[in-house]
């Protein structure tokens, strides 16, 4: 089961970000990401993500992206979530905007684990209501009960 409570922190999510790039959002990310990520740094962070997204683009669709990156030296996987008042551009295949960002950093060692959970984002996001609730969402919190309220639903 994928366990949000474990992946992701209320300190770690940032609602309603105004953002205007892929860039500027990949950086909001990673520093979100950094203070848990051990000895890395903002730049390690970064690049971990950016060097991913160099490989194609992780926008899902319907305004979703996945920015994620694998680390040596993490102990777990560390999510973050951001929410953006207008979407970007992600090169996302319907070509839509992206506005919900959820950020995955995964120890290097972690092949298995790694897409299992992207995998299970991936389903996650397919469903409209959570799409809609985190849309209007207004604080940390709330985005981390409506992810958490889907934790029994999504095996990993």
């Amino acid at each position: 089961m994928l366990d949000f409570s474990e992946l992701l922190s209320a300190s770690r999510i940032s609602p309603h970000e105004s953002i205007s790039s892929k860039k500027r959002a990949l950086e909001s990310l990673a520093a979100l990401l950094t203070p848990y990520a051990g000895e890395h740094n903002h730049m390690d962070v970064l690049n971990a993500l950016a060097a991913r997204e160099r490989l194609g683009s992780t926008g899902l669709g319907h305004g979703i992206a996945i920015p994620h990156g694998r680390m040596e030296g993490l102990d777990k996987p560390l999510a973050a979530v951001m929410t953006l008042d207008t979407g970007i551009d992600f090169e996302a295949p319907d070509g839509e905007p992206v506005d919900i960002l959820f950020a995955l950093l995964i120890p290097q060692e972690c092949n298995d684990a790694h897409l299992k959970i992207l995998a299970a984002l991936a389903k996650l996001f397919v469903q409209e209501d959570l799409r809609k609730a985190l849309r209007e969402a207004t604080d940390a919190e709330q985005i981390l009960q409506i992810f958490t309220a889907y934790d029994s639903d999504i095996a990993v």
